[in-house]
């Protein structure tokens, strides 16, 4: 999109605001990272909020026109040259964490090069498929097998080594019916149909079928005969509407056209499982409903597993609509919001959908809901799991969860003891927070689904109900000892003095540039929050000062930035507390923590 490593390339965002992301998940298996650079590599955010997702993550390489010529010639000329660029692109795709590659060779190949293709790309998948866990190696229609040039719009004779040498086929998007349909005959497939991608170009270039607003038309007859889809540059919606405050509008519009053709996937989560619907970016950053800095910011990492967003009509002309919210939140930049009407003939709960899910319970949890309902509207949620044959949740399927105060439960419950802020009327900017306390056996969680029934009598009930975060957690888990941060280390430090880079910055201070790293188990933690304070000044009098937030991290590494701290001789201390997943808060003891010491150079 736009030439791709646009703000998407910081890998602790940034604080542009109105950028592309994406936030649909649970419609596709596969993002494909696009650029027509020679190697594109997945930046970070992409990989991690997609794995958060359980999608794959390829990157590309692409050669093209004379100079991309020249590079098939000098790559595919032996067996020695096209092993070591294949091994090169093995250990990228390793390092950077990602699953695999798009092959797209967009230039003619001479007779040798294009006989050693086949063996480049088979090599490559076979090295893949033994070093990287669940990788992909796809190719792009556009070679054929005499080393032309020309766009095929489908598996056939002339391409069809390239097919048998990896693990799937990207058609060019100027396919016709005609072709989908010559495919489905053509007995070479041999049962791979899945493995054959049919390219739709959403910007409708050329003669395509669909495309923009009517991208769906192309997903009905890629349905129609069974065939996977790939779906190529979506950014159209955001690229090509200049009013960038429409764009989540258009997002959703434009995946909910195309939503009766592609599947939900359930990524696999396991407990404790916990959404604050934060899709990446907003214009503030909060913390349990409190607003923490009010900007707008941009970090894809930061995003939360995703719902399930739609605009749908309801039995009795009622209606339905999910969407992210950035007016306010629980927890990141944004909220879930649900909105619209319960009919009076309608007697029965309004039922939103709000996860789909692989999440293996145990056999005590606790469900915790934060949220804000319109005046005459109650709700509660509904637990979808597995069948009754691996569920003895009184033999049923769809468990109700009543959203209570935790004085209703079990008053010695531990884990109700040790989390009094997961629960309770806290009521912080108007939030309401409740749970509940359920024993099941041996249960599979399918579907998260909220209940929105009406107060009062019968009429028609306009309703808006704003989830900010949705938690399941195992009731014995939390039990496990507490870790400390080890290792913490500073290194690059690099000292500035002037007004800095960031906006309205002006004053001439003494800025710190450091990198920090320590060690926790990144599987137990949401974030973690660095802060610093200064222990010791110049004047010796002045009390050491209160810890100051300077950042959320994503990993085990941060970098500091242009942090103005105190004129030498000084001391500072830089912290990292852990933010446990399962809400635990860590005491300070087991902070990561290390002191700067610093005096002025006078020597320079």
């Amino acid at each position: 999109m736009m030439g791709g490593y646009l703000e998407d390339r910081f890998i602790q965002g940034t604080s542009a605001d109105n950028l592309y992301a994406f936030y649909h998940w649970q419609y596709i298996d596969i993002f494909n990272y696009f650029t027509h650079h020679l190697v594109s590599i997945p930046p970070v955010v992409w990989t991690n909020a997609a794995h958060k997702h359980g999608v794959l993550v390829l990157g590309t390489f692409i050669t093209e026109w004379t100079k991309g010529a020249a590079t098939c010639e000098a790559f595919l000329k032996d067996e020695e040259s096209y092993r070591a660029v294949a091994d090169k692109l093995v250990q990228i795709s390793q390092y950077y964490g990602f699953e695999g590659w798009l092959i797209n060779i967009e230039n003619t190949l001479s007779e040798a090069a294009v006989k050693n293709m086949p063996l480049f790309l088979r090599y490559l998948t076979d090295q893949m498929h033994e070093r990287v866990s669940s990788s992909l190696v796809l190719w792009y229609d556009s070679v054929l097998d005499s080393g032309e040039l020309k766009w095929q719009n489908e598996l056939n004779q002339s391409n069809r080594m390239f097919f048998d040498a990896c693990d799937g086929f990207f058609t060019n998007y100027n396919w016709t019916e005609e072709n989908l349909e010559a495919m489905k005959e053509y007995s070479e497939l041999q049962g791979r149909h899945a493995d054959v991608y049919i390219g739709v170009d959403v910007f409708a270039r050329g003669k395509v079928v669909g495309g923009k607003f009517e991208t769906n038309k192309a997903l009905e007859l890629i349905r129609k005969h069974n065939f996977s889809a790939a779906i190529f540059a979506p950014g159209w919606v955001f690229e090509s509407h200049t009013d960038r405050s429409e764009f989540c509008k258009n997002q959703d519009k434009f995946w909910a056209l195309l939503s009766d053709y592609l599947y939900i996937h359930r990524p696999v989560s396991h407990l404790p499982f916990i959404s604050s619907f934060c899709r990446g970016f907003g214009k503030a950053v909060y913390w349990r409903g409190q607003c923490e800095s009010e900007r707008s910011w941009f970090h894809l990492t930061a995003q939360e597993i995703q719902p399930l967003y739609y605009n749908m009509e309801t039995e009795g002309q009622g209606s339905l609509r999910s969407s992210g919210c950035m007016e306010d939140a629980w927890n990141g930049g944004s909220s879930l919001l649900l909105e619209g009407t319960i009919p009076a003939a309608q007697n029965t709960p309004v039922t939103a959908r709000i996860f789909s899910l692989h999440v293996p319970l145990a056999s005590k949890i606790l469900v915790t809901l934060a949220y804000k309902v319109s005046a005459g509207i109650t709700v509660s949620l509904q637990l979808k799991t597995t069948d009754a044959t691996d569920c003895a949740h009184t033999d049923a399927q769809e468990v109700t969860v009543p959203i209570v105060s935790p004085e209703v439960l079990d008053d010695g419950d531990q884990l109700l003891s040790q989390l009094p802020h997961l629960c309770g009327n806290l009521n912080p900017k108007g939030w309401s927070l409740g749970c509940s306390q359920l024993d099941l056996h041996g249960c599979i969680l399918r579907e998260i689904c909220l209940l929105i029934q009406r107060a009062g009598e019968p009429q028609d009930e306009p309703f808006s109900c704003r989830l900010g975060e949705i938690t399941v957690l195992d009731v014995a888990g939390p039990q496990m000892s507490l870790l400390a941060v080890a290792g913490l280390c500073i290194y690059d430090v690099v000292w500035m003095r002037g007004a800095g880079s960031s906006p309205g910055s002006t004053s001439p201070h003494l800025r710190l540039n450091a990198t920090l790293r320590w060690d926790y188990p990144l599987q137990l933690v949401r974030h973690f929050k660095v802060y610093w304070r200064r222990l010791r000044g110049p004047n010796p009098q002045i009390p050491p000062g209160p810890l100051g937030l300077v950042s959320k991290a994503h990993s085990n590494l941060y970098r500091v930035t242009e942090l103005v701290v105190p004129e030498p001789p000084s001391l500072v201390e830089l912290v990292v507390e852990p933010v446990m997943r399962n809400g635990f808060p860590v005491p300070e003891n087991l902070w990561g923590r290390r002191q700067l010491s610093y005096v002025e150079d006078f020597a320079q």
